[in-house]
């Protein structure tokens, strides 16, 4: 297994001076250096095989998108009214729910990871010793995004989530790799990352993040930032007792991060704060002020005079912290420059459901590997094997997942029409138990 890896991460990434001698076969894809299925040889057909979407730029394709094509995708977004779904995985069971749910929404979709969920990823058990299997992890899960992304035939953002400063070797671990990944295929190994250095001073934060924009837009990535704090707990960062007027991005503070960011590159996005809160809480318990972004264009647009987008909105806005949200609110705040949401909460407890249900309808098959009420000799097999479970809780996201394409006003964005149905699914001892 550990051979396997390496060879496919030393023909991809290279391994030396002498590597890649005789030269990679490039695809012929606007914007697409290196596709996966082209060169290893894996079936690509129907909407795996195609160049660009019937609706949307040329240079968007399936699969990762990075540079150009993932900016001509967010501007896409913000032109046309929807806010692309960012959603954190934390397996390839996780990671094909949402390429899954995207297909069926024609959308495309934003698959992100966390430090944590880039070390879980990589193995518990594995030494994070200078965030080791944190980094290891992120780069497998970007390796599985990279190839069944094309399978799916929609065009994904390859993102990682929040990175507080002492999480920033992490970051630099993944930009190694992507710096290394674009010197032989001509685009980087993620899209994105994000940069949140909200708890430190606003100046320490955009001078951190002016030096990680320069390093990055050199290879075509993206910066996320974050303005202001999300309140609430998420993945090991607790801000349940921060200040309510820090929960609150105030427009001069946003026009001095596009102000000092601009100048560098325009590949970048803000998450600005307006009341956002990481966690689940009952319906009304968020108070989201989504003018407070609308505000921010406006003053933007005055600072720019002339030189002011013809749409006045300068900046393309992240929410963060959107469960519990109304979802009024929600496309609120897309009409004033959202074009991602971030979701984990939502779709932890859906994974989490689905296991639960599955459990509950098949309790009586699952308390022995023999026996149930068919017979005491009757055997349990097809029920405990974890695809079974695993293939519920799957089910089960793609169906939230739903929700939040439609909440986003992310539906039929691509032309693709309707998922055809698979076939050739094997039968339910290898994985089809109804659920």
């Amino acid at each position: 297994m550990k051979f396997g890896f390496a060879l496919f991460a030393t023909i991809v990434m290279g391994s030396g001076a002498d590597a890649f001698t005789s030269g990679i076969k490039r695809s012929s894809r606007v914007g697409t250096p290196l596709n996966i299925a082209e060169e290893f040889g894996l079936p690509c057909e129907d909407e795996c095989a195609i160049d660009k979407f019937p609706n949307m730029p040329d240079s968007v394709h399936p699969g990762v998108v990075t540079g150009q094509a993932m900016i001509d995708l967010l501007d896409h977004a913000k032109e046309n009214g929807y806010a692309i779904p960012a959603v954190n995985c934390v397996s390839s069971s996780g990671i094909n729910a949402c390429l899954e749910a995207a297909r069926k929404n024609d959308a495309p979709i934003i698959i992100q990871f966390s430090s944590g969920g880039s070390q879980f990823y990589g193995g518990k058990a594995l030494d994070n010793k200078n965030y080791a299997a944190a980094i290891a992890g992120a780069v497998s899960g970007a390796f599985h995004v990279r190839t069944m992304a094309e399978q799916y035939g929609i065009p994904v953002i390859l993102h990682t989530d929040h990175c507080a400063k002492k999480l920033l070797p992490w970051v630099d671990g993944l930009l190694d790799a992507s710096e290394r990944y674009y010197a032989k295929q001509g685009e980087p190994l993620f899209s994105s990352h994000m940069i949140d250095l909200s708890e430190e001073p606003i100046e320490e934060n955009i001078g951190i993040c002016k030096d990680y924009l320069a390093r990055m837009s050199k290879i075509g990535m993206l910066l996320e930032m974050e303005l202001g704090i999300t309140g609430g707990e998420e993945d090991g960062v607790n801000n349940e007792d921060v200040a309510l007027e820090d929960l609150y991005s105030k427009p001069e503070e946003i026009f001095q991060v596009y102000d000092e960011l601009t100048p560098i590159s325009d590949m970048f996005t803000v998450a600005a704060a307006f009341g956002n809160v990481h966690g689940v809480y009952s319906p009304g318990n968020v108070q989201l002020e989504p003018k407070i972004l609308t505000r921010a264009q406006a003053y933007i647009s005055e600072k720019l005079g002339d030189k002011a987008p013809a749409d006045s909105k300068p900046v393309k806005f992240v929410f963060h912290g959107g469960s519990g949200s109304d979802v009024t609110d929600i496309q609120e705040a897309i009409g004033y420059g959202v074009i991602k949401m971030n979701i984990d909460t939502d779709t932890q407890w859906s994974y989490w459901e689905g296991i639960k249900n599955f459990e509950e309808k098949f309790h009586d098959y699952l308390q022995g590997q023999i026996g149930n009420p068919e017979g005491p000799e009757k055997p349990n097999k097809k029920y405990y094997d974890p695809r079974e479970c695993m293939r519920a809780a799957e089910v089960n996201t793609v169906q939230r997942l739903d929700q939040c394409f439609a909440d986003l006003k992310c539906v039929n964005i691509l032309g693709l029409g309707e998922m055809a149905e698979a076939e050739n699914v094997l039968e339910p001892r290898r994985g089809g138990l109804p659920v």
